[in-house]
């Protein structure tokens, strides 16, 4: 299994971006695989977004839903921030993994407005 293959398949993944300061910031996410990066639906005003906006290098990790329990070695990544268009793929391809979750937590997310979220796609180095 590559390394691609074993990050797209974990059921949460802790995305760590980094403030100005290099300072690290962790975040559980929702993750999959699509095309060869990883993608992750956020927010568009959250912490992380405006970090890889500043600073787009990553790392990701599996965890557990709460970012606790971290498994697996640490994969360092480039993140970029996606239109409307292709965040609309994410967010189909996220509702695909998480099944019925996945399913009413975006239909919950499109009621709000389409314009408050972004998908985030993490290019994996090597």
């Amino acid at each position: 299994m590559s390394e691609f293959e074993r990050i797209a398949a974990e059921k949460f993944l802790l995305l760590t971006t980094f403030r100005k300061s290099g300072a690290p910031v962790p975040t559980p996410v929702w993750a999959a695989g699509d095309a060869g990066e990883i993608v992750v639906w956020s927010e568009r005003t959250a912490g992380k977004v405006k970090r890889i906006r500043n600073n787009p290098e990553i790392t990701v990790q599996g965890c557990d839903l709460r970012g606790n329990s971290v498994h697996g070695p640490v994969v360092r990544g480039r993140a970029r921030i996606l239109d409307d268009e292709a965040t609309e793929r994410v967010r189909t391809v996220i509702a695909r993994k998480y099944g019925i979750v996945g399913r009413v937590t975006m239909f919950f997310s499109r009621l709000r407005g389409r314009r408050r979220t972004v998908g985030l796609a993490i290019r994996l180095a090597g």
